[in-house]
């Protein structure tokens, strides 16, 4: 199975339910993805919690009044089919309103700042 994926539908479905924060497991690269959907406003907080030996991540999800801030959350690349883009190529969904995230040899960043430091990547997902 696909972790990211994974997460993107519990996300989804928490949204759908007008739920305040989900669960999902913990793991380098999905902490990466939420700290980039922090900082640009998608989702509230996160923070990582132990028991036993396993690890989860706390999702505080951001809404608008009632209406969620994610209106559209998307996985693009998938393990059967890898989709990747040199900085020229990079998405711009919504004409630059919604973003995607990428996985560069840099680390995970976000379109824009992919293009502005000429990277490009694999596209993990797109958000709007």
């Amino acid at each position: 199975m696909d972790p990211i994926a994974d997460m993107i539908v519990i996300i989804k479905n928490a949204l759908a339910n007008k739920q305040k924060e989900t669960v999902t497991t913990a793991s380098v690269f999905k902490k990466q993805i939420l700290s980039i959907m922090k900082d640009e406003k998608y989702i509230d907080d996160f923070e990582e919690k132990k028991t036993d030996n396993k690890k989860f991540l706390v999702i505080r999800l951001r809404y608008n009044g009632k209406t969620p801030a994610i209106k559209y959350f998307k996985k693009i690349s998938k393990p059967g089919l890898r989709i990747y883009s040199n900085y020229l190529n990079i998405p711009r969904p919504l004409g630059g309103l919604g973003m995607v995230i990428l996985s560069t040899p840099q680390g995970v960043l976000t379109g824009p700042l992919a293009r502005k430091k000429k990277i490009g990547g694999e596209i993990i997902c797109e958000i709007h």
